[in-house]
């Protein structure tokens, strides 16, 4: 006979510390969120303003994505050690200076520190912030709830960064892009030690240096590598060295943690079926969504004409949709599991995408772009809603730095390497101004969630319940 878990007296409302921690962590994240994008319309604009080559332009996007995603698992790893609250401020003012000095660059090699900064900054906080959130919040609807409001912020914050960094250029400067994080990052590290408390004891064995090395030249190589082959093509030679390299320390990593005493992380974690199978999909719903806004942007200004601020309030459709879904994530969990969440969430995301493909030459598809990026929002939500709790459910506070790091580096890893994966797409079928090759790559793009959705739904099972993310998974299912 199947049985399962329900909690006997799970709380079912926030008391009001609990919300204003609440309303601290999700500034935070949005915020951070925004940095992934905000650059990405006003990138020319910077290149002219401080004599970039174009060569050199993309750096700016590169050296963020390339420190936020290489250095994540090793941080976050850290905070266990030093504290995840003294992480999280730490973090949080490096952001704010880092910021600052970007604002006010004026010169390209002050902006690329600045970026660089900016990068370590986010790898700091993001797993400190996260974990700080479910430790906050007991496991169950709070959490779920919790979890759910924190995944609208960041994919709202991505999508936002687009509208956001087009109207600031448009109406103020790019250096608005930058200071524009000033004053928040401020006004949290003033707030935050009042409201913030490290509930898990801080770990007290050795930092596994050597695993710590190679996870993290390998997340940088593979992160440089993918990059390199949507910038020059899928046949340079720096790419594939890159990414063979990157396969190879990875590789030496996991045999390494497998012999450790006290590995970085444990290979037992990874082989949990909630957590493995919930981060695959955290991976690929984050890599081709942000993939997705880049096409779009590209689609809008490069076919359509539109200005960036025209641009950014076409993709706000997204960040409406983000919402809904955020807010119906964690009911969808309680009603179906978290394994019919996920491949449901990704069969809607794959199902708006492919509609996609349809999009014509002139401004009269703007209200079929506007109608199935809203809808797909949804769904894209509702699978970070369910790989949030897949990978943190069912863990003690002492191991939620190391659930929180690893999905954290999903989500950045994801990020990071779904645009230049679709740019090598299309720049190996044409070019960004060629409506054909974005269709494409929108295709490929709709594809690669369906397969993903596919897999969740048949993999993402279990005997027995070896954790509360598997014990929501209904026992008719």
């Amino acid at each position: 006979m199947t049985t399962t878990h329900t909690p006997v007296e799970a709380p079912t409302s926030m008391t009001r510390r609990q919300l204003l921690v609440l309303g601290l962590l999700l500034a935070s994240q949005f915020m951070l969120a925004v940095d992934f994008s905000i650059l990405n319309v006003a990138l020319p604009t910077v290149g002219a303003g401080l004599g970039f080559s174009d060569a050199n332009l993309q750096w700016i996007a590169t050296a963020f994505a390339l420190c936020a995603a290489g250095f994540t698992l090793l941080l976050g790893r850290i905070g266990d050690y030093v504290g995840r609250r003294r992480m999280f401020l730490i973090g949080m003012a490096a952001l704010g200076i880092a910021s600052l000095v970007g604002g006010l660059a004026t010169n390209p090699t002050m902006l690329l520190t600045a970026r660089v900064a900016q990068g370590l900054a986010t790898a700091a906080v993001t797993p400190a912030g996260l974990s700080l959130l479910t430790t906050s919040f007991p496991e169950g609807p709070l959490r779920a709830k919790a979890l759910g409001l924190n995944s609208v912020m960041m994919s709202t914050g991505f999508t936002a960064g687009a509208i956001l960094g087009g109207v600031l250029t448009d109406l103020l400067s790019w250096r608005w892009a930058f200071l524009v994080n000033v004053p928040v990052a401020a006004l949290v590290v003033g707030l935050a030690p009042f409201l913030l408390r490290d509930t898990a004891g801080r770990e007290r064995s050795r930092l596994d240096i050597p695993g710590s090395i190679l996870v993290t030249t390998g997340l940088l190589a593979l992160v440089y590598g993918v990059t390199r082959a949507g910038e020059e093509g899928v046949t340079d030679p720096w790419a594939g060295l890159s990414v063979l390299v990157a396969v190879v320390l990875i590789a030496l990593f996991w045999r390494a943690e497998g012999r450790h005493s006290h590995p970085l992380v444990p290979t037992s974690i990874l082989t949990r079926r909630t957590i493995g199978w919930g981060n695959i999909a955290g991976f690929i719903t984050f890599s081709m969504e942000s993939s997705l806004v880049i096409l779009l942007t590209m689609y809008l200004q490069h076919v359509l004409h539109l200005n960036p601020l025209q641009t950014g309030l076409m993709l706000g459709a997204m960040g409406l949709g983000a919402i809904i879904g955020g807010a119906a994530g964690p009911r969808l969990i309680q009603a179906f599991g978290v394994r019919r969440t996920l491949a449901g969430g990704l069969l809607v995301q794959a199902a708006f995408t492919v509609v996609l493909v349809a999009l014509g030459p002139s401004n009269g598809w703007l209200w079929l772009l506007a109608i199935t990026t809203f809808l797909g929002a949804i769904g894209h939500v509702a699978v970070i809603v369910g790989f949030m709790v897949a990978a943190t459910s069912g863990l003690p506070d002492h191991e939620q730095g190391l659930a929180t790091g690893l999905a954290t580096m999903t989500q950045q890893v994801g990020v990071a390497m779904g645009v230049p994966i679709m740019s090598a797409v299309v720049t190996a079928v044409g070019s960004f101004e060629d409506l054909s090759a974005l269709r494409i790559a929108i295709g490929v793009d709709a594809a690669v969630v369906l397969v993903a959705a596919l897999l969740v739904a048949t993999q993402l099972r279990s005997t027995k319940p070896a954790s509360a993310a598997e014990e929501l998974v209904p026992a008719h299912a």
